[in-house]
Order: C-alpha cells, then sequence, then structure tokens
C-alpha cells in the first residue's frame, strides 16, 4: 500500500480517497487543515514523507523554477502532484485533471483509442452536469461534442488552452503565495542543511 501511494503520487494527482481512506474521519470541508496533516504528519500519507526518498526531493532550485510559469510547474512531477493538492484544497481539481486527461488524450494514435477517450473526457468533463464539468463557452463544448464521432489529437486542444488559462490566472498565482509553496521553498533549502524532518 504505501509503495503503491508513493508510485501514483509521482505518477499522476493523488484522490481525496487516496490521501485520504476512509475510517481518518477527515472531512471534505476541512481541506486547509488536511495540507497541514499533508505537510505535519508523519504516516505515510504525508507529502514530506513522499519526498524523503532522494530520487523525488526537490532541489531548491526545482521548487523556485515552479514560480517561473505554470508550465515549469506542470512538467516536474512533483510540482504537480503539489498542485493537484492546492487545487482540491480550492475544490477545483477538474480543471488540472481536465489538462491532463488531454495531455493523455493527444499522444493517443489508434482512431478508435481516440474515440472511447474522447468520449470519455466528454462524459467525464464536458457535458452539461457532468461528475467534473469545466467551464467552458458554448461554442468551444459545440466544436468537442461535433467532433466526438471523428476525433482528432487537436479535438480538446481549444478547451484545454481555456483550462490552462483560467489556472495560470487564477490558481497558479494563488499556489506561488500559499502557505504550501512557501512551506516547500523552505523546506527544499533546509534539506541542503540537514535532512528532512517534520
Amino acid at each position: 500500500m504505501r509503495e503503491n501511494l508513493v508510485n501514483m503520487a509521482f505518477t499522476d494527482c493523488l484522490t481525496p480517497a487516496d490521501l485520504f481512506p476512509e475510517g481518518m474521519g477527515l472531512k471534505r470541508k476541512n481541506w486547509r487543515s488536511r495540507i497541514r496533516f499533508l505537510l505535519k504528519t508523519n504516516s505515510s500519507h504525508s507529502v514530506l514523507h513522499l519526498v524523503r526518498n532522494r530520487r523525488y526531493r526537490p532541489s531548491p532550485d526545482d521548487v523556485n523554477q515552479w514560480a517561473q510559469s505554470l508550465d515549469k510547474l506542470l512538467s516536474h512531477k512533483y510540482g504537480k502532484m503539489i498542485f493537484c493538492i492546492f487545487l482540491k484544497s480550492e475544490f477545483c481539481e477538474e480543471n488540472i485533471e481536465f489538462w491532463t486527461a488531454c495531455e493523455e488524450f493527444s499522444t493517443l494514435t489508434s482512431h478508435k483509442e481516440l474515440v472511447s477517450k474522447a468520449n470519455d473526457i466528454y462524459e467525464e468533463f464536458i457535458k452539461n452536469d457532468a461528475p467534473k464539468e469545466i467551464n467552458l463557452d458554448y461554442h468551444t463544448k459545440n466544436s468537442i461534442v461535433q467532433s466526438l464521432d471523428d476525433p482528432t489529437v487537436t479535438s480538446f486542444l481549444a478547451a484545454q488552452k481555456k483550462v490552462y488559462s483560467l489556472m495560470e490566472n487564477n490558481s497558479y498565482p494563488r499556489f506561488i503565495n500559499s502557505d504550501l509553496y512557501k512551506e516547500l521553498c523552505s523546506r527544499a533549502e533546509a534539506k541542503h542543511i540537514r535532512p528532512w524532518s517534520n
């Protein structure tokens, strides 16, 4: 279980169920305390516990580069994971999940895979009352609907750009100014002086 959680954390966004299994007594409304929990706990669910594995520890340079652009943050596995956790704390994780799904979609080569994945993305993020519906204008949604029968790797590109812009202009600046990011910066600096500790 612990190894699976570590592997999942650095290959994809963690879900609330991954971070807080049933029985831990944490309610959805307490995301800010969850972030503190992630920073301070000694359990296998701790972000700091995950980065104790030397392979995954961000350097001060890594953490500082995340403040240069959203692109640099998302291109770093650990940075992306932390940003996912932050977005969950703001109840807007559907944006990064949609963006990630679009990134995966753009790498597909088989027409059958494109059709299947396009419909999955539509059902999960685009259609009205989708479980993780993202905020898109009518024209962008309509363009996606029209492409579902014969999608191409660019079918979601316009929507992905809009969501990226939304994150870049809203969530990303809040992340860079958050206590979570500041704590990560100070701990990345401290690790060169002494091992990370809770």
